[in-house]
């Protein structure tokens, strides 16, 4: 009967894991205006109550926590981790990724420091088969840390970045966030200004849920 019962929690382990802790960050730098901020949140907030990307956050059993960042010394965990198991769940997120307050105004753009910070967050998360860290933001740094040897520190600890580039015109902050800010088992996606967001966080999401990368 001991046996019995061992060999039943043994399989009944693989069911409880979780694939993804997946940290989402928000870039609420100088250039986010009020408007723009509404956007990153609402689009979240939408993109994981999408019927699709609900299913695979379920399916995955993925844990979520949400970051913004800006400056140097200016980041904060706004969300702490959240796992999703179930419908009731994601509203719960969606709800508070909404009404979620800005942390930081008026501050410089300093993705290397966001990196160390996220990084330093997954101490906290669920014991998760990935990390990941999806950072979003609409330009280059201005202040902070090297952002290319904090994304080597997040290879080095077994950790994928993924990026939402926010452009206004061309392609520049998608090729820096390419050269500097994504691991090399990451990816970046593209958002045609702030109002392009949402479409490109749901994309994201699947993509990272999925495990189709790029």
């Amino acid at each position: 009967m001991k046996g019995f019962c061992l060999a039943l929690g043994l399989a009944a382990a693989p069911a409880a894991a979780c694939d993804t802790a997946l940290l989402l960050t928000i870039d609420v730098s100088n250039s986010i205006d009020a408007a723009e901020y509404a956007l990153q949140t609402d689009g979240m907030a939408d993109a994981v109550l999408d019927d699709e990307v609900a299913e695979a956050l379920i399916e995955g059993r993925v844990a979520l926590a949400v970051m913004q960042w800006s400056g140097v010394d200016r980041q904060a965990l706004t969300i702490p981790w959240h796992e999703v198991r179930t419908r009731a769940d994601v509203r719960d997120f969606a709800a508070q990724a909404r009404l979620m307050p800005r942390a930081f105004v008026q501050s410089d753009t300093a993705p290397g420091d966001a990196i160390l910070f996220a990084l330093a967050q997954f101490a906290t998360a669920p014991a998760c088969a990935r990390r990941v860290i999806d950072i979003s933001g609409d330009g280059t740094p201005n202040a902070g840390r090297d952002t290319r040897a904090a994304a080597r520190r997040a290879e080095q600890s077994g950790v994928t970045i993924n990026a939402i580039a926010i452009e206004s015109m061309g392609l520049a902050i998608t090729t820096f966030y390419r050269r500097h800010v994504i691991t090399r088992d990451g990816f970046v996606v593209t958002a045609r200004r702030h109002r392009d967001y949402p479409r490109a966080i749901r994309e994201k999401i699947l993509r990272e849920v999925a495990r189709v990368l790029g």
